[in-house]
């Protein structure tokens, strides 16, 4: 994918939200939310097969890549309201959305706040809620105390793919790896605080846009019964099952590509 400048706009409380578009301007928006620990950057190699039917609209969220990292805790909904500004500003009434585990939770917050915002709606590797809080407390003061992004960028790897990947130097391994190592502290901790305090289990039965849910058979972050507990809610929505860890995106991405443009582009 070709480097190209971020551009930004500020949210209401004063944060910068780098973005940017890639695809034909008279193509249907697809908004890409992305995970804890990576950027705009974990689409890359879907890019070209998506922009053959989207344009694609991609934001770093606060804490992660060009975007600024305020210290403190974050909320999904100061996270949802992040991607609704930038709609407003962007001048975009209704997108499709499709968020990747945090990207997910703000993807189900959008379903159930900002509906008229969005049209079909993926939620991917993602919870209505991954409680207790204790164990996202212990975690944070952990994170916070730690000298840098070390250990906790190879408990992303292990969580994120499976060993046959991590034990194979893979480059887009190593890519995640130069990503993670390169974030501030601050942004993740205060991301995992917006995990920790969210807990859509009974709102997301409020989501009325057609949605699909994609789990993760081996997925040790978001289970694949997270998934089919948020597909159950939903009134309508379709659950589909790949055989992956958490980022199947990046581990099938063929079964990953095919679910979703197949999803986002039928006719009703």
């Amino acid at each position: 994918m070709e480097s190209q400048p971020p551009a930004f706009i500020s949210t209401g409380d004063g944060v910068r939200i780098a973005y940017r578009f890639d695809g034909a301007p008279d193509k249907p928006v697809l908004l890409l939310s992305n995970s804890i620990g990576t950027d705009l950057h974990m689409w890359d190699a879907q890019v070209p097969t998506l922009t053959g039917h989207f344009r694609l609209l991609r934001y770093d969220a606060r804490g992660h890549g060009a975007s600024d990292v305020p210290t403190g805790p974050y909320s999904l909904d100061r996270l949802g309201r992040d991607a609704v500004e930038l709609l407003d500003v962007l001048g975009l009434q209704r997108v499709h959305v499709l968020g990747l585990s945090l990207g997910g939770f703000v993807a189900q917050w959008l379903g159930i706040h900002a509906p008229e915002r969005v049209d079909r709606l993926v939620l991917a590797h993602t919870a209505a809620y991954l409680g207790p809080a204790r164990q996202w407390d212990h975690a944070i003061a952990e994170l916070l105390a730690a000298p840098d992004m070390q250990a906790t960028a190879e408990m992303f790897l292990r969580n994120w793919f499976p060993a046959r990947m991590l034990q194979a130097n893979d480059r887009v391994v190593e890519a995640f790896r130069r990503t993670l190592l390169a974030m501030q502290l601050e942004g993740v901790a205060g991301s995992w605080a917006a995990v920790r305090d969210a807990d859509l289990r009974r709102t997301v039965a409020l989501v009325r846009n057609p949605t699909l849910v994609i789990a993760g058979a081996h997925d040790t972050v978001t289970s694949a019964r997270h998934g089919e507990e948020i597909a159950s809610a939903i009134p309508g929505a379709r659950l589909k099952v790949l055989p992956a860890v958490h980022l199947s995106n990046v581990e099938r991405p063929a079964e990953f590509l095919d679910a979703v443009v197949t999803f986002l582009t039928e006719r009703t």
